[in-house]
Order: C-alpha cells, then structure tokens, then sequence
C-alpha cells in the first residue's frame, strides 16, 4: 500500500497498482500542473479547459477540442483523479480533484517540479489500459 502524508489531513492508503495508474494517467494526459492545482480549491468547466481559454489560463499546452478534453478527463475519472461536480440540478460539465488526485499534486508541487514527463513505456502502458478499460 502507498500511503501518502498531506499536512494537517488525514492519510488515505491506495494500492501501489492503484497509485501508479492514477500517476501515470496524469503524466500522459494534455493538462498541465496549473489545471490540477485550481481543481484540488474549486471546479473547473469544461469550457474553461478547452479551446484557446485553457491555454490562455496554462491548463493545455495546446488547444483542446471538447471531445478531446472530455475523453481525458473522464479517463482520470475512470483511474480515480477526478471527479464530476453535481448540483442540484445533477451532473455538470465541471470537474474536481479526488483525495487520490490531491496527493499526487501534493508529492509534485512539495518535490517543486511540474508533472514528470512520460516515458515511451508509460505511454504505451497508458494507452493499452485505456482501450482495454483496465483497472490497473
């Protein structure tokens, strides 16, 4: 288990497999650090990380379609990063960082470096787990 220590806040303990998706599903997404660092205070809409706002706020490197921004976000969904916002009205087009979410962001912004760039190997890993729907 890999238990991960936020100051001032209780601990959480994920499996080793669990943490290196969700680590590795962030490092081969197209969102930048900023993008997680404002989702772990408030939620952020889909329309505020796609297209030329996203780059404009340093969520994207480059512009992002919405089919494209959707697609990965729901993968860090599907890893346990994030969340979708509900109102009362139900589901929105925001998003939110998890507890799992925070404590990767956490261990990059204490070490005082940016997502750590994917090896080829990630990325290869990355992209048969997200065809298959493996949850490792």
């Amino acid at each position: 288990m890999t238990v991960l220590e936020s100051p001032g806040k209780s601990s959480i303990q994920y499996s080793e497999p669990t943490f290196k998706r969700a680590e590795r599903a962030i490092r081969c997404s197209p969102f930048r650090l900023q993008l997680l660092t404002m989702m772990r205070f408030s939620s952020i809409s889909l329309t505020g990380i796609t297209g030329q706002s996203g780059v404009n706020s340093a969520y994207t490197p480059t512009i992002l379609t919405e089919r494209t921004a959707e697609n990965a976000l729901l993968w860090l969904i599907q890893v346990g990063v994030l969340r979708r916002e509900v109102d009362g009205q139900g589901i929105t087009d925001s998003f939110r960082l998890t507890p799992l979410g925070r404590q990767l962001i956490d261990q990059w912004e204490s070490q005082n470096q940016g997502i750590p760039q994917p090896s080829l190997c990630d990325r290869s890993i990355n992209i048969l787990n997200r065809w298959l729907r493996f949850p490792f």
